[in-house]
């Protein structure tokens, strides 16, 4: 089987000015035996992104060399994270998922979704095979909406053609317990492929771990959820 594209992961950070806004009172007459008046401070909105981890921290929640089967190392060039600074959430894509996303390293987009506030993400591979992890921290009840569009698209993308041998590509998808918070595995086959690829998403609180795997004769199922496994291990701690 073919080592699936990486997909560009964009980290520009744009620069947000803080705007100050000032308030004031017109000026009243005194009025004899008035007492003075105080205002009430407004409320402090919440923090939208109050306890979400940056990419720095989520890079150590990564799985290690050793959750990945022997043979596989580590690609340079598959390494990225959102830094120590949280990015602007951006509005999620509609219409019809493009299906060939889920061959990509980066293959929650498949979503409609380009990634969370913040991420940490690499990959092991060898000449035939590979496997990728990535973790997403969302702002509020996001990841939950994300991991309803991973099922959706699981539906949509039943049957599709991949990009490289223009090959038929059949997906099955499931819920799979014992994972997280919630957790959703899908398997994409081919009659062209050596092999199969097992993709896992796995909630644990406000972050997504995604896994693709095609490493092993049973389509990459056991190494992606060892690595799944090991990822929500190190982010529980």
């Amino acid at each position: 089987m073919r080592i699936p594209s990486r997909a560009v992961m964009l980290m520009a950070v744009a620069a947000l000015p803080l705007a100050l806004t000032a308030c004031s009172t017109g000026s009243t007459g005194s009025t004899a035996g008035s007492g003075t008046g105080t205002s009430a401070a407004p409320a402090k909105a919440k923090d939208p992104n109050s306890g979400l981890a940056t990419g720095t921290q989520l890079k150590k929640a990564l799985a290690p060399a050793s959750a990945f089967p022997a043979g596989l190392t580590l690609e340079s060039d598959g390494s990225a994270d959102s830094g120590g600074r949280l990015l602007s959430p951006t509005a999620p894509k509609t219409g019809k998922p493009d299906c060939t996303r889920l061959e990509t390293t980066s293959w929650i987009q498949v979503s409609g979704y380009k990634g969370g506030v913040s991420f940490a993400q690499n990959g092991y591979a060898n000449k035939t095979e590979e496997v990728d992890q990535e973790i997403d921290a969302f702002q509020g009840t996001t990841a939950t909406a994300v991991m309803k569009a991973l099922r959706t698209v699981a539906a949509e993308c039943a049957t599709y053609t991949d990009t490289d041998a223009h090959a038929k590509v059949k997906l099955t998808g499931t819920a799979t317990s014992g994972l997280g918070d919630e957790a959703y595995t899908m398997t994409l086959t081919s009659g062209y492929w050596e092999n199969g690829t097992t993709l896992v998403a796995a909630r644990s609180g406000s972050s997504v771990v995604t896994v693709l795997s095609t490493a092993g004769s049973d389509n990459g199922a056991a190494s992606a959820k060892k690595v799944t496994t090991t990822i929500l291990s190190a982010l529980k701690k």
